[in-house]
């Protein structure tokens, strides 16, 4: 409805896609221009060239204090791809997967693909969004095979604490089951402190770690991203990568290599003007009537509740950008506990954010006044 709105000429606000109005970094645009200048238009190894998989292990190290060889790594098309290879690499049918909830849509699909079957763990909004991981124990079975977990999480913004980690760790090793972190995020991190699964000891021969460098480095178009996991597992996903994608360009290759170097934290400017688009958006939603929200612990999303309008999230959406003209999206298909929410990217000017907090904060009042009246 948005966008059709949008391409009549009326003035919307798209609040709800995961990209940024960032532009991709300077130095990284002009590497790429410079590596297809040199002709490097040929195949590369389906896995990654040698240069971008030492990069990213010696990133890896960095962030995490654990050594990882280059073999380790698979370059993937965006994280998106390397959350696939992982279901086709560790799944066969029938076998059980558990994944926290709210999680990102995409997960069911990847691991129905790979004939798996998910075991939802709810992260009630009444815990912050956090796992309930007495519930996780409780739900494994003999086809359980393995965890698929993404901190910060999409749509939440939880981080989820070393103490939450070691808990699903050590039922990992108990259980003998794979843990899948996705950590895309762990670059966007405003409260407390990201740390990668690979941290924690006993776990990283069980563990496949995905990150990439779509929201850190506002290059989500690129389409590059990685997994890294025990040598095994690696071999087995070059094969998969061989038989699917044949690998990534090599020039992009090129030009990953000078981001991982060139902004080994991501960009900061990136990350200040989230944390400030979060707080200026929370801010506005705390004063509004009938709406609350907790503010992200990371990522670039806010979850907003509107359970107290009495509208479900997708009425409450719909009357948005019907009376407003601002799209937000219906956060109900994340899983059972975002239900009555809905989430807002912050990939917009400090502009737009606010004028589409004056027009939710202007929606909620008619809807709450009609509520009054009615």
């Amino acid at each position: 409805m948005a966008a059709e709105k949008r391409a009549r000429g009326e003035d919307i606000i798209l609040l709800t896609v995961g990209d940024t109005d960032f532009a991709s970094p300077k130095p990284v645009v002009a590497a790429m221009h410079n590596s297809l200048a040199a002709g490097r238009t040929h195949y590369s190894p389906s896995a990654g060239g040698r240069p971008i998989r030492e990069a990213i292990a010696r990133r890896h190290a960095r962030k995490t204090g654990q050594v990882i060889d280059a073999d380790q790594v698979i370059v993937t098309i965006g994280a998106q791809n390397a959350l696939f290879t992982a279901a086709l690499c560790l799944l066969e049918p029938g076998d059980q997967v558990m994944v926290p909830e709210p999680m990102y849509p995409t997960y069911p699909g990847i691991i129905a693909a790979a004939g798996g079957e998910i075991i939802s763990i709810r992260s009630p909004a009444k815990n912050r969004f956090h796992p309930l991981i007495d519930q996780m124990e409780a739900a494994i079975g003999p086809r359980t095979r393995a965890v698929f977990l993404a901190t910060p999480n999409n749509p939440t913004g939880v981080v989820y604490t070393t103490e939450e980690l070691s808990a699903v760790g050590a039922l990992c090793r108990k259980h003998d089951l794979w843990l899948v972190s996705d950590e895309v995020y762990s670059d966007l991190v405003y409260e407390g402190q990201h740390v990668s699964a690979n941290f924690l000891a006993g776990i990283a021969e069980r563990t496949i770690t995905i990150n990439s460098l779509s929201k850190s480095h506002a290059m989500a178009g690129w389409r590059l991203g990685w997994m890294i996991g025990p040598e095994e597992l690696a071999n087995h996903a070059g094969q998969l990568a061989l038989c699917s994608t044949s690998g990534v360009p090599t020039f992009l290759q090129d030009a990953a290599v000078v981001a991982l170097e060139q902004f080994p934290d991501g960009l900061p400017e990136l990350q200040a003007a989230y944390r400030r688009r979060r707080d200026r958006l929370c801010n506005w939603m705390e004063a509004a009537p009938v709406l609350s929200c907790l503010r992200p612990e990371g990522g670039m999303f806010v979850m907003l509740d509107a359970r107290a309008t009495g509208l479900s999230a997708y009425d409450f959406a719909r009357g948005l950008v019907l009376e407003e003209g601002v799209a937000i999206l219906p956060a109900d298909a994340f899983g059972d506990s975002a239900s009555g929410h809905l989430r807002i990217s912050l990939g917009v000017s400090d502009a737009e954010i606010d004028e589409a907090a004056l027009r939710i904060s202007r929606y909620a009042k008619r809807v709450n006044r009609d509520r009054v009246l009615s």
